[in-house]
């Protein structure tokens, strides 16, 4: 339930309807707008009296959200989140961010040359797994933390942000001493004690979309983060299973407009795992910068074929730097921008 309120209401009425709201047993949220503030109730059992708060001193209307999803719909929040990282990173609104980097941080040599490649070529999120869950338990499983020291270095080195996922619960706590954004990947999306945690760190949370999910399911898992008081969300189309053996997964590039009617979270696209075809990341990357995606995460090896993980599906840095001169055309074309590197001391 929202509870709209008049673009006169002072901060005192507001504030009296978030003491009613609680005193009825849920819990408040007020969302400040540009031009007036709503109130979300949390908790909404079904049994709400909305006259109660429709009689309050500067209330304009009482919406029920029709969504199961609450706080994630745009019902809750009509204007885009925008997620701000610490180096000045906006992912969201008219920027188009870029994370780019290996799948697993394989050594130091590995891990800083790629960081300052990168950064040259005007990406400013560093991706890199430290923990890797794979599908054969023979796979390489990631350094672990000496991974994320590692990652911790290139951002001392180059500037760039961090993205890196945790795979359980204990594991978030070890990750966000490092990250500045916490990935949950595609075989974690209804891992829901996982997500609370996620929910609770105080961190970004990068949420990819499970390889067999709906867009309804993303949303919901994306509402337990939201619900732990996390708004700092960033949703990831990577692909879903198809019957065809052609490519990997099926990248679901209709999934991008999609959830941007429904959500006002920001939502990017993985084309290397959405593919898992060198060949066929940079037209997905550049269809998804068209469909509207508010990033790309690419994956981006010095020696592929060398790669410890998904070495097929990881551009060589040479082809990176192109696609990013192509998908800056088609930013511009639609008047949107690459987000530029801030100003750091390197």
């Amino acid at each position: 339930m929202l509870v709209v309120m008049k673009q006169s209401a002072t901060e005192e009425a507001i504030n009296r309807v978030v003491e009613t709201i609680e005193a009825m047993g849920y819990d408040a949220r007020p969302i400040p707008g540009h031009q007036r503030t709503a109130i979300g109730l949390v908790g909404n059992d079904g049994r709400v009296d909305s006259a109660r708060l429709e009689g309050l001193d500067g209330v304009l209307e009482v919406i029920a959200v029709s969504h199961p999803y609450k706080q994630v719909s745009r019902e809750w929040k009509a204007d885009d989140t925008i997620v701000t990282l610490a180096n000045g990173t906006r992912i969201g609104g008219s920027e188009i961010a870029i994370m780019a980097g290996p799948c697993a941080v394989e050594n130091e040599e590995q891990i800083l040359g790629v960081a300052h490649t990168l950064r040259g070529m005007g990406a400013t999120i560093l991706r890199g797994g430290a923990f890797k869950p794979r599908t054969s338990p023979y796979s390489f499983q990631g350094l672990g933390v000496e991974g994320l020291e590692l990652l911790a270095r290139a951002r001392e080195a180059t500037g760039l942000a961090i993205v890196t996922e945790a795979i359980d619960s204990e594991g978030v706590e070890i990750v966000r001493e490092y990250a500045d954004i916490i990935q949950i990947g595609a075989r974690n999306m209804q891992n829901y004690p996982l997500l609370r945690r996620a929910g609770q760190s105080g961190l970004p949370v990068l949420l990819k979309r499970g390889m067999s999910a709906t867009i309804k399911e993303l949303l919901l898992a994306a509402e337990y983060l939201l619900a732990e008081g996390n708004s700092q969300v960033i949703l990831c189309e990577r692909g879903v299973r198809s019957f065809d053996t052609h490519t990997r997964n099926l990248l679901d590039l209709t999934a991008i407009p999609v959830v941007k009617s429904l959500s006002h979270l920001p939502i990017i696209a993985d084309p290397s795992h959405g593919t898992g075809l060198r060949s066929k990341v940079t037209p997905m990357a550049r269809a998804a910068v068209a469909a509207g995606a508010d990033g790309l995460m690419i994956e981006v090896h010095p020696q592929p074929d060398m790669a410890l993980s998904d070495g097929a599906q990881s551009l060589y840095p040479e082809q990176f730097a192109e696609l990013m001169k192509q998908i800056r055309v088609i930013a511009r074309a639609l008047d949107r921008e690459l987000v530029e590197m801030p100003r750091v001391a390197v």
